[in-house]
């Protein structure tokens, strides 16, 4: 009996330009898309192909020029901008590439502070916090430290954890390994399997192949359109033929 998921954001005939006055450029045109609650959704596609654009049209970061986002059944498309930021701060969770923590903060200090913007209460958002640093394996010693004391990997952890601390419906992540060694990088990818493991929908733009590995769905875009879709199944460490199936899907699409 094949699994039947529920739609979470729902995208119609979207349509991105940038305009500079003189030169009007089309990112995408006519795109549908539907991104379901629980997957680890992976987008790839060439440089420029309009990956981080579509994430940020989808997190409502971004306006499209034309269509409609239906996200949590709610038209996200319709709001304006306070009413964006309030839909953002409580359904979504972001993790970028550049980490973007406050530097005169300790990481507890930076997770609390995001916490409490939707959680009044202090000890509420203290509680879970230390649950999710102790999921990212990140100590209590480090958790008072400055993101100028600790590793990028244990930066971008940090960014994680707060990225979830208010329970967000979708964590959207864009490149968010790009800055990293490979030994920090595959730390941050364990996180986001604990993550999806749990039940946690995550949204990632990449160009790297281990990372979209960990994704069970794979999105490619290209000439702005969806051009491929490709259905991996959750990560597990052992499958000798994911990366295969991955390498056959990518080469398919012209990679």
């Amino acid at each position: 009996m094949t699994e039947t998921k529920d739609i979470l954001i729902s995208a119609k005939n979207l349509k991105k330009e940038f305009s500079n006055g003189e030169v009007c450029q089309t990112i995408f045109e006519n795109l549908t898309l539907d991104i379901y609650k629980g997957d680890f959704t992976v987008i790839m596609g060439a440089s420029g192909a309009g990956k981080s654009t579509l994430m940020y049209s989808l997190s409502g970061m971004d306006r499209p020029t034309e269509g409609q986002i239906i996200f949590s059944d709610e038209e996200i498309t319709k709001y304006n901008d306070d009413e964006l930021a309030i839909f953002r701060r409580k359904n979504c969770g972001f993790v970028f590439q550049q980490i973007y923590l406050l530097e005169r903060m300790t990481l507890m200090d930076n997770v609390i502070t995001a916490g409490v913007l939707c959680e009044k209460n202090k000890k509420i958002v203290m509680h879970r916090a230390k649950e999710l640093f102790e999921l990212v394996n990140i100590p209590e010693i480090t958790q008072k430290k400055f993101s100028s004391q600790v590793s990028g990997g244990e930066a971008q952890r940090a960014g994680i954890v707060r990225a979830v601390i208010n329970n967000p419906e979708v964590v959207f992540a864009d490149e968010p390994t790009g800055a990293l060694n490979s030994n920090n990088s595959e730390a941050v990818l364990n996180v986001f399997t604990k993550l999806h493991n749990e039940g946690q929908s995550i949204i990632l733009v990449t160009h790297d192949k281990k990372t979209a590995l960990r994704g069970n769905r794979i999105i490619y875009i290209k000439d702005g359109q969806i051009f491929g879709d490709c259905s991996m199944g959750n990560y597990i460490e052992e499958d000798k033929d994911r990366e295969k199936k991955l390498d056959d899907f990518l080469t398919e699409m012209g990679w």
